[in-house]
């Protein structure tokens, strides 16, 4: 794959809690440009199950074990609009994943968005491997919550925080 030179993306999410599917994408996304940063969004609103600060910490074990050999992924947590998060960062590209068709209407309105907010930062829409095109943060979350077995979808980090979050 051909790295697009001197570019900087913002991979931005809630990541809550970050899966194998936004691990894949990251890594992929580390190989395209020469600076990565997975943006954890701090969105009370959605009400997440870690806190900002444990979801950073658990998206930095991920990347410590991820492969990330070029060392060119940083993890940072943001407030606010992700258009200012992104100009911030000085920030080409906004890097957003798409599971399925049903993914796209609401990733194509924020992508629109984004652009009239700041017409110089592109979206870059990325598909996760096959085998992650299933899992999501909300799925991972509601299996186990009720005692399921999650730890093929997550890192074995964030499966250990899941089944001590759902214990207690």
């Amino acid at each position: 794959m051909t790295k697009i030179a001197q570019k900087t993306a913002v991979y931005p999410g809630t990541f809550d809690p970050v899966t194998n599917g936004h691990s894949d994408l990251m890594i992929r996304a580390a190989r395209m440009f020469d600076r990565v940063v997975l943006a954890i969004a701090d969105n009370p609103e959605k009400f997440p199950l870690f806190s900002l600060d444990e979801r950073i910490e658990l998206a930095k074990m991920v990347l410590k074990d991820s492969g990330n050999i070029a060392g060119n992924i940083e993890v940072v947590g943001f407030p606010g609009l992700l258009i200012d998060f992104a100009r911030s960062c000085k920030a080409d590209v906004i890097v957003r994943g798409l599971r399925a068709v049903s993914d796209f209407e609401y990733e194509f309105q924020l992508a629109l968005m984004n652009r009239k907010l700041d017409n110089e930062i592109e979206t870059v829409f990325l598909t996760p491997s096959e085998n992650h095109t299933f899992v999501s943060a909300s799925l991972v979350k509601e299996i186990a919550r009720y005692g399921g077995d999650v730890s093929p979808f997550v890192h074995k980090e964030v499966y250990r925080a899941l089944v001590e979050k759902f214990r207690g």
